[in-house]
């Protein structure tokens, strides 16, 4: 008996020790600090100073001290608009949602990160007399502010010669930090700045062990450095990388100015409350268009709960262009981001430079892939072997094939050159070389769905060929008791290969959060875009020092994140020409004037699929066209009046959409006005039977004009436009105008594409329609 009462009370209390860790644990989820950021809208009084101690005291009253709101706050929002970034309970997070002037309490989230012949392929070239970059006397006067990595002070890309003094709008400030100083800032790069108290709060004081990173606005990953020189980078002679690319490397806009905003970090990601830091400095200093090469991937958050969009909301509401990248997500659809009507979404495109490079297979067979191969002479015959054939003993055969990280066998794999192909879920030739490299091969082929993306070795010799030159090998080798291969140098060829194609990596929509919004809005270039680098950048981590490339000053990258810069570049200019066209005017511009044809005439492309025809999914409204944007004839305007109304109809409340926009609100905006938003396209995302919106357009052209309207009506609709002629004037510089849509189809459709377009005898004014036939049943249809 006292034995079962001994284990009866061991029992007792193992179990209320289970419950008390239970409770603990609880108790602990409950309480557990986080950054959030409280967004507050347009500020309440016009002197920082104020806006602050308002923050303060909000803190102090839930806190229950100025001590402890001290402690809390990281920052405080007080220049563009309101708000701050504290750490906080979620208790207490809740708290303050419930205060006055509060629009919304949100959790601090992780974004992610997302270059020369691209500008002379735009054709923005000093030799066109009347080009942008002739009229736009090269960006000067314009502002840049670029939210990335940091930048490095010493390349090439960013000396002043030859530029005057700083603009004077400009009240920004060089802060100081780790190697680097006042001394680092010049007339080209007039401002930087760096933020961490977000990314901190989340993470801890930043480890800088495992990565070489700078506590300052100085860049160790490369990616800020890269996308502020393809902006407005300053011209550099014989610039290349690795030996490839050569030639004069320059920005969009080399005389524009260059302002820093530090908000993403070498260990990995970027903090929202720190994003919205730079958002609130870079207002107050008084940049001209913001450019922002990061985001977050779908589910997307709601307007009022996206930092990005936040901040960037108020940045056009004082007359600054923002441009955003659109995401690396591609080509599936729906994986566009940065979606909010008021920003400049970019896709990605090919440039007509490629890196050719010869495949000699044992049998004197020659096939061509793309690399970065820069040996001087070609390499010797080596074996070659498909990944599934030197698979390690818990590797599956699909994994092995595409190279998976710890699928191959280094005993079976070393020495040879190893043939890997795609699949659905490893689907990267980097991930690939660094698998084979671990597994002691000698060189890598990835074969992939056709794509002009190249990456860098990753200390072995990488090529990359399309499927059907893969499956070439692969017969050779199935068929050769002894197959070898060897790889010839990389040359770099201009003009040889079609573009612009819209690359394979690049987001798709439709807008997973407002569908009625097409996005993206543009496509630039984004793929193999040379641009200076940080030296202090490597491929490869400081415990493998084995198989790394060389510092580098300039460096070919690819993604979404390339492309955006190069409108930002575009935007300057166009700020230069037309210094008092709003936000909306500009985006316009690029919109409407876009091309939809390649040089060669023909429908633009876009890699994922053989053959497939560009739509505005893939590339918005076309390819940007800088020199016919100066002179688009119409724009499509829109204020912050516009929006408010759009985000009425997305049923936000009156006094969120008050607080926002410091004006009083009284939504009474139906859901169509999402269709009514006076952008540079139509979209209908559910057209049941008959649809009609209207759209404004202001004449920016010669003041007497008349246009006209053709329409390709989207498959399976009938569209009528009234009136179908529009008339300027001295006293009529803006025309109203309606759309309507009719379906034709009895069944559920898809999305189909069209295009309105105005035109006067020399403007063509372009917007796309887009339109997905619904059809809604009920239980009598069963």
């Amino acid at each position: 008996m006292a034995a079962i009462a001994s284990v009866s009370r061991i029992r007792a209390a193992v179990i209320l020790l289970l419950f008390t860790l239970l409770q603990s644990l609880y108790l602990l989820a409950f309480a557990s600090t986080n950054v959030h950021i409280v967004y507050m809208g347009e500020r309440a009084y016009d002197e920082p100073e104020l806006v602050q101690d308002l923050h303060h005291g909000i803190l102090s009253d839930v806190l229950g001290s100025k001590e402890a709101a001290k402690t809390s706050i990281l920052y405080s929002y007080k220049h563009g608009f309101s708000g701050f970034a504290a750490v906080l309970t979620h208790s207490q997070a809740k708290l303050i949602a419930g205060y006055h002037g509060v629009v919304r309490v949100v959790p601090n989230r992780i974004l992610s990160l997302h270059t020369t012949r691209s500008w002379d392929f735009l054709k923005v070239k000093p030799q066109m007399v009347d080009g942008i970059l002739s009229k736009s006397h090269s960006g000067i006067g314009s502002i840049i502010g670029v939210m990335d990595t940091g930048i490095w002070p010493e390349s090439e890309s960013f000396k002043d010669e030859g530029m005057d003094e700083v603009p004077s709008h400009w009240n920004g400030i060089c802060q100081e930090g780790e190697m680097f100083n006042q001394s680092n800032c010049n007339r080209k790069l007039i401002g930087a700045r760096w933020y961490i108290k977000g990314y901190e709060a989340e993470y801890g004081k930043l480890n800088t062990s495992d990565e070489v990173e700078f506590l300052s606005p100085r860049d160790a990953v490369g990616h800020g450095t890269h996308t502020s020189s393809t902006a407005a980078g300053a011209l550099v002679k014989n610039a290349n990388s690795i030996g490839l690319a050569q030639g004069l490397a320059r920005g969009g806009a080399p005389l524009a100015r260059i302002a820093m905003y530090k908000v993403c970090w070498a260990t990995g990601g970027c903090s929202s409350a720190d994003l919205l830091a730079a958002f609130d400095d870079a207002i107050s200093d008084g940049v001209d268009v913001i450019s922002v090469s990061l985001g977050s991937p779908p589910p997307l958050p709601s307007y009022v709960d996206d930092a990005l969009a936040i901040g960037s909301f108020h940045a056009i509401a004082r007359g600054i262009s923002v441009v955003c990248s659109g995401g690396n997500a591609g080509p599936y659809p729906q994986t566009v981001i940065n979606t909010a009507p008021w920003i400049l979404d970019v896709a990605a495109s090919t440039i007509d430079r490629a890196f050719p490079t010869v495949i000699t297979l044992g049998n004197n067979q020659t096939l061509v892939g793309q690399a970065f191969y820069t040996r001087k002479k070609a390499s010797e015959f080596q074996p070659i072997v498909p990944g599934d054939e030197i698979a390690a003993a818990d590797a599956d055969e699909d994994s092995a094939r595409s190279c998976d990280l710890g699928t191959l066998n280094p005993t079976l794999a070393r020495g040879k050159v190893v043939l890997c192909f795609q699949s659905r879920s490893q689907r990267s030739a980097t991930i690939a070389g660094i698998s084979v490299r671990n597994a002691l091969g000698s060189g890598v082929i990835f074969a992939q769905s056709p794509t002009k993306d190249v990456t860098y070795p990753r200390g072995i010799p990488s090529v990359f060929v399309d499927l059907t030159v893969g499956t070439s090998i692969l017969n050779y080798i199935e068929s050769s008791r002894a197959p070898m291969v060897k790889f010839n140098h990389t040359k770099t060829t201009i003009g040889q290969q079609i573009a612009p194609e819209v690359a394979y990596f690049s987001s798709r929509g439709p807008s997973s959060l407002s569908p009625s919004v097409l996005k993206p809005d543009i496509a630039a270039p984004g793929v193999n875009i040379l641009a200076s680098w940080s030296p202090a950048s490597s491929l490869e981590s400081p415990g493998n020092n084995q198989n790394k490339l060389p510092p580098l000053n300039f460096k070919l990258e690819s993604g979404t994140s390339m492309a955006c810069p190069h409108i930002s570049g575009v935007v300057a200019l166009l700020r230069a020409v037309h210094p008092t066209w709003s936000p909306a005017a500009i985006k316009s511009a690029l919109v409407t004037t876009a091309s939809v044809t390649d040089e060669y005439g023909q429908s633009i492309i876009a890699e994922g699929a053989p053959h497939k025809k560009a739509d505005p999914f893939d590339y918005g409204a076309g390819h940007v066209n800088p020199n016919k944007a100066m002179d688009p004839g119409l724009v499509y305007d829109a204020n912050v009046a516009d929006y408010i109304r759009f985000l009425c109809s997305l049923g936000y409340n009156n006094t969120a959409i008050s607080l926002m926009t410091k004006i009083r609100t009284s939504c009474h905006a139906s859901t169509k006005f999402l269709m009514n938003l006076n952008l540079p396209s139509i979209t209908i995302p559910e057209l049941k039977h008959k649809v009609t919106v209207s759209r404004t357009v202001t004449n920016v052209g010669p003041v007497n004009s008349v246009y006209r309207s053709l329409i390709e009506a989207p498959a399976g609709s009938f569209v009528t436009i009234e009136p179908s002629i529009l008339s300027f004037n001295s006293t009529t510089k803006k025309q109203k105008f309606k759309v309507t849509f009719i379906s034709q189809l009895r069944v559920q459709g898809r999305y189909s594409f069209g295009y309105l377009i105005w035109e006067d005898g020399v403007h063509v004014v372009r917007i796309p329609l887009i339109v997905r036939t619904v059809i809604h049943y009920s239980y009598s249809d069963t």
